[in-house]
């Protein structure tokens, strides 16, 4: 069995000062959802042994907020910051899926990139599971969503389009009126 936990980055400011959106940073309210959904990630094991990052400066905070959230009560995962899923498509999200290895063979992987290939790869990787959390998840995966998938394969290599069982759909939003 394997755990894939899709974490899109948090709320954004409009433009960066350098003009690149890679360079975008969180805004006020992307930092207060980082680290939400970091303690909400902490407070439901299992944790990931790896996480992949996108080097998009909203993707490194996303994930440099979480982790202080959550630092003190998990251990700590393998953290690898992937160039490649910057603006990457469903079939690149899925390669770098099938060849996470660091750790080596990490049973539960984090993967915190953009819309709108997280929000595509989250829908072709669905193949049943939660009801509720796939109707929420049919329309956007917001800023701090997080959709989780079991895949009920031996290593990350058989991980496959419409394989996933959606285990759970969470954002800060949700959480907020749950």
């Amino acid at each position: 069995m394997r755990r894939l936990m899709l974490l899109r980055h948090a709320k954004t400011e409009t433009d960066a000062p350098s003009g690149r959106d890679q360079d975008r940073r969180l805004d006020e309210r992307g930092h207060k959802d980082a680290a939400q959904i970091g303690d909400w990630i902490a407070a439901h094991p299992p944790f990931p042994d790896a996480v992949l990052v996108s080097h998009a400066v909203r993707a490194r905070q996303t994930w440099d907020i979480a982790w202080q959230t959550m630092k003190d009560r998990v251990a700590a995962p393998q953290v690898e910051v992937l160039p490649e899923l910057y603006g990457a498509d469903p079939a690149q999200i899925l390669e770098s899926v099938r060849t996470a290895t660091v750790p080596a063979d990490p049973k539960r992987l984090l993967l915190i990139a953009h819309n709108p290939g997280m929000h595509e790869a989250a829908l072709m990787l669905m193949g049943g599971g939660d009801s509720a959390g796939a109707k929420a998840l049919a329309h956007n995966l917001p800023t701090s969503g997080l959709a989780i998938f079991d895949f009920d394969v031996k290593d990350w290599s058989h991980v496959a389009y419409r394989r996933g069982k959606l285990v759970l759909f969470v954002s800060p939003k949700l959480l907020r009126s749950g």
